[in-house]
């Protein structure tokens, strides 16, 4: 049986439809799967081994959708569910199914508060798309493939973080699903430990800002004996005549690629990051993630699946959430949904991911 898999964006939206193709390739018997999605998104596609080829959208739909028609696709999976992909099903004509993407409900929460959503993560409902083929849910949770050329060598790393750091994903698409920049280095002065900051060029500026926040001089040599570093977030000795636990900053944003920043994903103690891509790529690899949520809420159902993460957030906000995606500021000026978040860091976990 040869499938078509719809899912045009983004990183973490992609990453959270791998339990749908793993799923189809391994329980549906015969099946081919095959991906369309946009060309920045074909290093997720094409290192996946459930996957057989991808369809990429570099020109326009009709081209795609020629392309596509000629592979005789027995059914389609829409895992996005908009105008687009409905074009796309409705000039193939062959079986499809759809996830419900809950639109109205969704609705309600953000514009009433009102909170009908159902206890269920998205990658469940993107499941409840391929049941028609017999797909259930195997429990495994999320798929992320580095190609090996891709793997970073801690050893190009500065030397205080080649025997391990925390990653801190500091980027997000909306600024409203970012800390303030004086926040970040607030948190990242709690972490006590170096820390690894990753995202695009785009976040390049930002990174630099935290790092200055912070001295480094450890990281490159240990420090004069005697010497009190001048950090601000500078913290005491943890007893027993241990060094001082304190915060390094290395900034890699725009310094990697996706994968490779995935390779220092995988390879963190544990990670820190908003409600973004790498949040899902850390699930992936099933590392422990403090989940920062701004204007966004867990609740619409793309919290970290079936890895252990920890939420900071702003409960009880009464303008919370104020958008389903994001906002480049804050429409009631104050942004209390970052700015007022407790750092308990100390907690137990508080969920598990299933």
């Amino acid at each position: 049986m040869k499938i078509l898999v719809l899912r045009f964006s983004s990183i973490g939206d992609i990453v959270l439809t791998t339990p749908v193709l793993r799923g189809l390739k391994q329980q549906v018997p015969g099946a081919e799967v095959h991906v369309a999605t946009k060309p920045a998104y074909r290093g997720l596609i094409e290192p996946n081994p459930y996957v057989a080829k991808g369809h990429y959208l570099t020109g326009g739909l009709q081209e795609l959708v020629a392309e596509l028609k000629a592979e005789k696709f027995d059914v389609v999976i829409d895992l996005h569910n908009n105008l687009r992909t409905s074009l796309i099903k409705l000039q193939l004509g062959v079986k499809s199914s759809s996830f419900d993407k809950l639109n109205l409900r969704k609705w309600l929460l953000v514009n009433w508060k009102v909170d009908t959503m159902p206890r269920l993560h998205i990658v469940d409902r993107y499941l409840a798309a391929a049941a028609p083929l017999g797909v259930k849910s195997d429990g495994q949770g999320l798929d992320y493939f580095i190609p090996a050329e891709d793997e970073v060598d801690p050893a190009i790393l500065p030397p205080g973080f080649q025997k391990g750091y925390v990653a801190f994903a500091i980027g997000a698409q909306h600024a409203t699903k970012r800390l303030p920049v004086e926040r970040i280095i607030e948190l990242c002065g709690l972490l006590r430990q170096p820390v690894v900051l990753l995202g695009g060029p785009e976040d390049e500026s930002t990174g630099h800002v935290i790092e200055l926040a912070f001295d480094n001089e450890v990281a490159i040599s240990p420090p004069t004996p005697g010497r009190i570093p001048e950090s601000p977030y500078y913290f005491p000795s943890l007893g027993g005549g241990e060094a001082p636990a304190r915060t390094i900053i290395y900034n890699a944003c725009g310094k990697f690629t996706l994968n490779q920043s995935a390779s220092l994903v995988r390879q963190a103690s544990f990670v820190v990051s908003h409600d973004t891509g790498l949040m899902h790529i850390a699930a992936a690899f099933r590392k422990e993630i403090y989940s920062v949520w701004g204007n966004t809420v867990p609740e619409f159902g793309m919290y970290p699946y079936r890895t252990e993460f920890r939420v900071l957030e702003v409960k009880g906000l009464s303008c919370r959430p104020c958008s389903k995606i994001g906002y480049e500021k804050c429409p009631q000026g104050h942004f209390r949904c970052m700015r007022d978040i407790k750092f308990d860091l100390d907690l137990p976990p508080a969920h598990d991911g299933r």
